[in-house]
């Protein structure tokens, strides 16, 4: 007996003595003692990501993997700015773009939990515009506005099934650009330039059709970027002071804002574009590149594309999701609250161009309030039954396993981004997981 105790503490010591630098991160133990990742496989992740970095496919990105709330993997590679030669880092700071949903969502369902908006409530309710919405219906003879059959609701904005677009679509944009949204706002859902508050902007979006009726397509555009309006008509407070005071605060998200303080520049990485043989270019400044992230006038708080963030600080958002709604005794939504958003919500609707087509076919994917849904083992790659996340135009993009209790956020500053890094990533993550 004494022999089969002495055994395992003897393995404990070599293993102890080991120097730290030759013990891979994505090797450390689970809090539950299961392996995290095995890591001659995880080492197939680092191979990627250099080799996109030496490719010259992508300048550079920051990789985080959490398993029961620890994380296991964590790299940097690469350069955040190639020409001022500054390298990667963890606490590198990213344009999220559309990762910001997520955080509009989770605000929203914080004021569903108090009474202040309900999911089948009217839009119209906050933003008197939107009491009566039209919708443009393409015809063999060119376009009629038409009534909207019902009225919007939030319940529709969460699940991007109210009909709105980015106004980028051929038979609205010139209507939208009149009104400085679609085309005039670059590629339609960037406002970090603008002069007023995002309820002006969506004001003035209620007034124009939309491209399909309410409850009858899935429609990716401005639809979240309307409920940051609503919180800020529901709560009485601008849409960054909820996220602050209620969401990144008490998670202790330093780094997630709306917009970089000028003595942070330096954290922030550049924006790079894909170009025709697939080899990076530096993006231009401006509303299709850089962006007013910085010195922007730091009006507009758009809660469908406006977050800057690090790798950490998203990591640890979701994996307060994943653990139903709170981390580290601090409580963000109920767990019903939180698996009306990561359960598919929005049936067989979920396709990017089924507002053209009269065809509904089953993906095997969904989206709730706020995420999409994995409903079918292969609809995401790897990803179990039971998934959730999204991405960012910036190339950023997350996933959560439940299966696998696992959180996954690759950053990158791409746009375009003609790669298929995100789903690699992917992909070599879970085949790291062999327990």
């Amino acid at each position: 007996m004494k022999i089969k105790f002495l055994l395992p503490l003897a393995i404990l010591v070599l293993t102890a003595s080991v120097p730290a630098q030759q013990q891979p991160k994505s090797a450390a133990p689970s809090a539950s003692r299961r392996p995290a990742l095995e890591s001659a496989r995880a080492a197939r992740i680092d191979q990627l990501l250099r080799r996109y970095v030496d490719e010259n496919r992508i300048a550079g990105a920051v990789a985080l993997v959490m398993r029961d709330g620890r994380p296991v993997y964590e790299r940097a590679v690469g350069w955040a700015d190639k020409e001022a030669a500054r390298r990667m880092n963890p606490s590198t700071i990213f344009r999220i773009a559309s990762q910001t949903k997520a955080f509009t969502s989770t605000a929203v369902l914080a004021l569903v939990e108090e009474g202040k908006i309900g999911l089948t409530e009217p839009v119209g309710h906050f933003i008197p515009t939107f009491t009566r919405t039209t919708v443009a219906v393409r015809t063999a003879s060119g376009v009629n506005i038409v009534p909207a059959k019902r009225p919007i609701t939030i319940q529709d904005l969460l699940t991007h099934t109210a009909g709105i677009s980015y106004g980028t679509d051929e038979h609205v944009a010139a209507l939208y650009e009149a009104k400085s949204l679609g085309p005039a706002a670059g590629n339609g859902w960037y406002t970090a330039d603008k002069e007023e508050p995002i309820c002006e902007t969506m004001a003035r979006l209620g007034t124009l059709p939309f491209v399909a009726q309410p409850g009858e397509a899935f429609v990716y555009g401005y639809n979240t970027d309307i409920l940051g309006c609503v919180v800020e008509k529901a709560s009485g407070m601008p849409l960054d002071e909820f996220v602050r005071t209620r969401i990144t605060g008490p998670l202790g998200l330093k780094d997630t804002r709306f917009f970089v303080p000028p003595a942070e520049r330096e954290r922030l990485a550049a924006v790079y574009a894909s170009g025709p043989d697939g080899l990076i270019v530096r993006a231009p400044e401006g509303s299709k590149g850089q962006g007013a992230y910085v010195d922007g006038p730091r009006k507009s708080f758009a809660g469908g594309a406006g977050l800057t963030s690090t790798a950490h600080d998203y990591a640890r958002f979701l994996e307060m999701i994943r653990n139903g709604g709170a981390l580290d005794g601090v409580r963000i939504l109920a767990p019903r609250t939180v698996a009306l958003m990561t359960t598919n919500q929005s049936g067989t609707l979920h396709s990017f161009a089924s507002y053209l087509s009269s065809e509904r076919t089953s993906t095997g994917l969904g989206f709730g309030f706020g995420f999409e849904t994995v409903d079918r083992y292969g609809a995401s790659g790897m990803a179990g039954v039971g998934a959730f996340g999204w991405g960012g135009a910036y190339g950023t993009t997350y996933q959560v396993d439940v299966q696998s209790r696992s959180v996954l956020v690759l950053m990158i500053q791409l746009m375009p981004n003609a790669t298929d890094i995100q789903q690699k990533f992917n992909t070599l993550v879970y085949q790291a997981l062999v327990d």
